[in-house]
């Protein structure tokens, strides 16, 4: 009987024993990753100076297309916004009467696409362009009223775009006692076009300088695996696997890239910083609230993120153009 409770122990000491290899595999995985990082860190820390410009250089090429981005970004912002703004000033005829052009804007406004409608009765517009003008002496020679009665039109929610705007020009210029409709907006097609190609030229251009960040990574690292070419031979010969040797320089692409983001984040504060002001003091001549955009936090993790990936893909390429050239025969042919 007292055997009984041994006979039942042994399963759990030997799923105990089983499991004691796997995790005695992954902390031993896990502290060689963390040992080959803090010493990828350290020969960084060594060659201060050759670190810095690797790290100056893709700052540069990392800042200016998001600098790019972010500018247009603040420019549709604001073209948005003068394009929501759009109205649709309707002239009336000369012989439409005040109570006509009272009726027609009725006939506007119970348009779903239309928001609001205002009426500008000929003495008003007359009165405000006597003030706004300062011809009164002129105006007074006049034997009547030129100006005809306007009314505003201001596009409801769905209809805030260039192709709504346009089609609501359509309906009301189609309507009896609208002599002529306008509307300004082909400066403003012509403005988003313009942001459009310059867009695809920025993302073609990050496109450009991302390629230029992986060649010079990989070139860097490159010379770090000439550098250590004897290194490489002996854990070769020793057994180590492509994997075991490729894990330090795969971390100093990825602390490159680190220090590059860094750079780069700091590149374009530093820029937001010296350009806010002159750009805030343009924008109240023109009397726009127009301002420059920064990175948002999760913006600035992403381009860190993003610039150690490409340190990474920089030092996997040079490792798997140069590694496999390095073999231990080259010792014994030595």
């Amino acid at each position: 009987m007292a055997e009984t409770p041994n006979r039942g122990k042994e399963p759990s000491r030997g799923a105990k024993t089983a499991r004691s290899p796997l995790k005695q595999q992954a902390n031993s995985y896990i502290d060689h990753h963390r040992k080959v990082a803090r010493d990828s860190a350290r020969r960084l820390w060594q060659a201060p100076v050759a670190s810095l410009m690797t790290w100056t250089v893709m700052g540069v090429a990392l800042a200016l297309p998001v600098a790019l981005m972010l500018l247009l970004a603040s420019l549709e912002g604001v073209s948005a916004g003068w394009e929501s703004s759009a109205r649709v000033t309707a002239y009336l005829a000369e012989d439409v009467t005040l109570e006509q052009a009272e009726t027609l804007k009725q006939t506007i406004g119970d348009d779903s696409r239309v928001a609001e409608v205002e009426l500008i009765d000929r003495e008003t517009a007359l009165d405000e362009f006597r003030a706004s003008s300062g011809l009164e002496d002129a105006l007074d020679y006049l034997d009547g009223n030129p100006l005809p009665h306007t009314l505003l039109v201001t596009p409801g929610d769905g209809s805030r775009t260039a192709s709504g705007v346009q089609t609501l020009l359509a309906v009301v210029e189609g309507m009896d006692g609208v002599e002529r409709v306008q509307v300004d907006l082909g400066w403003l097609q012509r403005l988003n076009a313009m942001t459009e190609l310059l867009g695809r030229a920025v993302w073609a251009l990050a496109l450009l300088l991302a390629a230029a960040v992986v060649l010079v990574i990989g070139n860097t690292v490159r010379l770090s695996i000439e550098n250590r070419r004897d290194e490489i031979l002996v854990a070769k010969l020793v057994g180590g696997t492509d994997a075991f040797v490729r894990r330090p320089f795969l971390y100093t692409g990825a602390w490159f890239g680190l220090g590059g983001g860094v750079v780069a984040w700091f590149l374009l504060q530093g820029s937001l910083w010296w350009l806010s002001g002159p750009v805030e003091r343009l924008a109240g001549l023109y009397r726009s609230d127009f301002s420059l955009s920064g990175l948002t936090l999760d913006g600035m993790i992403a381009l860190i993120i993003a610039a150690m990936l490409l340190g990474w893909l920089g030092a996997w390429v040079a490792v798997k153009r140069h590694l496999d050239d390095i073999e231990p025969g080259e010792i014994a042919g030595g």
